[in-house]
């Protein structure tokens, strides 16, 4: 038993022999060395694999003496049942890998010993656990992006794997070495997919799954998710609970964590039905002792606000302008200093990376938090709105954020404004006329506008000139200079300033709806197609730019197009009369009247008022032999415009057409009793009177007779008027133009008018409020 039963197997170096040695091609045809193809013998061990020579030398006897003893053993192995296996001829630590291997060779170990390895339950253990962490990624990559679909069926896979994991752990007697990491991520990314699907009663169970977990360190702050879902379904009271349960269980080392639970709690007594401010005023109270911020200092002023306290309004304001603004207080460091190209390039990576974006944005939150304040409390701190913004100013101007001063002043004049204290706003925009140039720009902007609206051009043109002449680059200075020679009838100038301004800014809606109106009155349709589509792109699904659209192609004649953008307008606006007749208005211009007549009768629906409506609705049914509906109608409009004698008329004739003679002669009676000039209803009333036989009918005649005589005379004096009026004209103009080419008092501007009234009606033509051309720049 002392000898070593592995001596020898090492000092063979000559395999070449195995190709003639019986015993050896009968262990290969075995089950467990069989193969396809030829045998290949190896070359030798000691290269880097088994080579594909043939070598015809025979074997030494010593060798077949070896492997026949050892046959010899193996085979007395089922007789005996003593002696061993046979061995492998490669020492112990040697491996031969298939990337050793050259092609054509013969694995001799074969793999049913890594796979056996590969299946141990610690390998299958760490794979389900590697599969698990893939469902969780990809769960939350599909929730970064919205795909709340792709995400919850991660996650409800991912738990399911969880649960077979634990089932094997327990199976394999592995439950003492759980993964609690895993499990924390599976539920927690679970409720996470759940509350932004909005299965709150899901994600509910999920966080209480964690919470309840005692191996699970600081489960506690999931109470504020729970606090959080409890807010989203209106449970008020039970949101501020579990806050409050969140918050006992937070040490008091974990500030911020105990911050933003104090604003929730705040935030959630004032969602109260009714609000409770003072509990949220003692809330934010303790933040601003604790860590102040804009938001809750701002969410103060509106508590005491709320409250109606002045005195503590002013208090929560002045603590408002002292909030700290984390990490811009030195703006210094962006600036240059001396040729260093080093510092160049520093300068030039940190000057819009996402830190200084960040930076922007808290400033940005800080300006519109104290704008807001100021314009919420300036009504109700002082005695007058006008009082109150001057305090405001005062108190802003004291503070670290002293350039806002100029901005509520801005919003003081607009405030002017709302009130329809035009005097008041002027006053308070001219005092920026020597500010610096980006103030004085939109103050004399809207002092502009102010003029403009008021219908004096001189002066809207001089402050249009003005701001522009302080910033070359306001874009809303340059689309208020235009809609000034807009109105004035001078196109081509108020083009280039609508697109001098695009260059400025190309996605200006206002510059670009104005020039599409221009473009259309210039009767350029491709052009002011083209600017209207564009800015369809900006502003999607905006009623005013497709109707201007569907204008533009019923100009074109191109009917399909037209009314394909009428419907996209009627799906927005499926109220808007006005379309619904204009879509009537073309199906009847396309001779399909039954479709004009169901858009008609929708658009009566909604604005029975409309006399072209109706009156193409009395035409429609008189078409189709319906007298009695035709009357309906054409009552509607004779009560709509009682002095108008051609809705009688018009009642009067229906009666007669359905053979109602009687009612007829009663309705032309009344017409004649009414307007006793009318021609048209004398002529009715001779005709009825004839085929009915009546005495009345000499008295009609009498007076059809006088009426067309007295009819004649009128129509003589006003030609001869007419011809006077031509000849005085025509010798004015040549006694006029041989005395210095004057023109005439009421010729002048006639042109300049027209084009304005033109341009007026485009604008407005689309019986939708078009888009602001004029709006205030703040």
């Amino acid at each position: 038993m002392d000898q070593d039963i592995y001596s020898g197997f090492d000092e063979v170096n000559d395999l070449s022999m195995l190709q003639n040695e019986d015993v050896f091609q009968e262990a290969v045809k075995t089950s467990y060395g069989q193969r396809r193809g030829p045998l290949v013998v190896p070359q030798s061990r000691g290269g880097a694999g088994f080579g594909t020579k043939v070598v015809s030398k025979p074997p030494p006897t010593a060798i077949r003496g070896v492997l026949g003893s050892r046959r010899g053993t193996a085979a007395k192995a089922g007789e005996e049942g003593g002696g061993r296996p046979i061995t492998a001829i490669t020492a112990a630590g040697f491996s031969t890998g298939a990337a050793n291997r050259k092609p054509g060779a013969v694995d001799f170990r074969g793999s049913a010993a890594e796979a056996k390895l590969e299946e141990t339950p610690e390998a299958a253990i760490k794979k389900m656990e590697k599969e698990i962490m893939d469902l969780i990624d990809e769960s939350s990559f599909a929730l970064e992006n919205r795909q709340y679909k792709v995400a919850l069926e991660k996650a409800n896979k991912a738990v399911t794997k969880e649960k077979i994991l634990q089932r094997h752990r327990d199976l394999q007697g592995f439950s003492e070495q759980t993964y609690l990491d895993l499990t924390y991520s599976v539920y927690f990314n679970s409720g996470n997919v759940f509350e932004a699907c909005e299965m709150y009663q899901e994600a509910q169970t999920s966080y209480m799954a964690i919470i309840k977990n005692k191996a699970f360190s600081n489960a506690g702050r999931f109470r504020v998710n729970l606090g959080n879902i409890l807010l989203k379904q209106g449970k008020h009271v039970e949101a501020i609970r579990m806050y409050r349960r969140a918050l006992d269980q937070i040490p008091e080392t974990h500030t911020h964590m105990r911050i933003k639970i104090l604003k929730n709690i705040g935030v959630t007594f004032i969602k109260m039905s009714p609000p409770q401010y003072s509990d949220s005023i003692v809330s934010f109270e303790h933040i601003m002792k604790t860590k102040p911020d804009f938001r809750t200092a701002f969410n103060l002023t509106l508590c005491y606000y709320a409250i109606g306290d002045q005195d503590k309004m002013k208090k929560a304001f002045h603590r408002l302008l002292t909030v700290p603004i984390e990490g811009i207080e030195d703006d210094d460091r962006y600036l240059q200093y001396g040729d260093d190209p080093h510092s160049s390039l520093v300068l030039e990576a940190i000057k819009d990376d996402e830190l200084r974006k960040i930076e922007r944005n808290k400033k940005r939150l800080a300006e519109k938090a104290i704008i807001q304040a100021a314009k919420l409390i300036a009504p109700v701190i002082e005695g007058t709105e006008a009082l109150g913004f001057d305090w405001c100013v005062d108190c802003v101007r004291e503070s670290q954020h002293n350039e806002l001063a100029s901005e509520l002043e801005i919003n003081k004049a607009i405030m002017f404004l709302k009130q329809k204290d035009f005097q008041k706003a002027v006053e308070a925009l001219k005092v920026f006329e020597k500010k610096n140039s980006k103030i004085a720009s939109t103050a004399a902007n809207n002092l502009s506008f102010l003029y403009f609206l008021k219908g004096e051009s001189n002066e809207a043109e001089k402050y249009a000139d003005q701001a522009i002449e302080s910033d070359r680059y306001n874009q809303c200075a340059l689309v208020n200079r235009g809609n000034i020679h807009f109105k004035a009838g001078e196109l081509e100038k108020a083009r280039d300033y609508y697109q001098e301004s695009l260059a400025i800014e190309s996605g200006c809606a206002e510059a670009l709806y104005n020039l599409g109106l221009t473009f259309k009155t210039m009767g350029n349709l491709d052009n002011a197609l083209e600017c209207f589509e564009k800015l369809h792109t900006i502003l999607n699904n905006c009623p005013e730019v497709i109707y201007q659209i569907a204008a533009l192609y019923d100009m074109k004649s191109d009917i399909q197009q037209s009314v394909d953008w009428f419907m996209h307008l009627i799906t927005i606006v499926p109220t808007d009369p006005g379309i619904l007749s204009q879509i009537g208005a073309i199906y009847d211009q396309d001779s399909d009247r039954s479709q004009a007549f169901q858009y008609f009768l929708e658009s009566h629906k909604y604005f029975p008022s409309d006399i072209s409506t109706i009156s193409w609705l009395g035409a429609f049914y008189i078409d189709g032999q319906f007298h009695e509906k035709a009357i309906q109608y054409f009552e509607r409009a004779s009560l709509i415009e009682p002095q108008e004698v051609k809705w009688q008329l018009m009642i009067a004739s229906c009666y007669r057409r359905s053979g109602n003679y009687q009612q007829s002669l009663a309705t032309y009676k009344k017409i004649h009793m009414r307007f006793p000039d009318n021609v048209e209803c004398l002529k009715f009333l001779v005709r009825i009177c004839t085929d009915l036989g009546l005495k009345e009918l000499q008295e009609y005649a009498n007076k059809l007779k006088k009426a067309e005589k007295s009819k004649e005379l009128r129509e003589q004096r006003r030609e001869n008027s007419g011809r006077r009026s031509g000849r005085n004209r025509g010798s004015g103009g040549s006694e006029r133009s041989n005395s210095g080419h004057r023109v005439p008092p009421g010729r002048q501007n006639s042109g300049r008018k027209q084009d304005q009234e033109i341009a007026i009606r485009d604008s407005s033509s689309g019986r939708k409020k078009p888009v602001d051309a004029t709006s205030i720049s703040v």
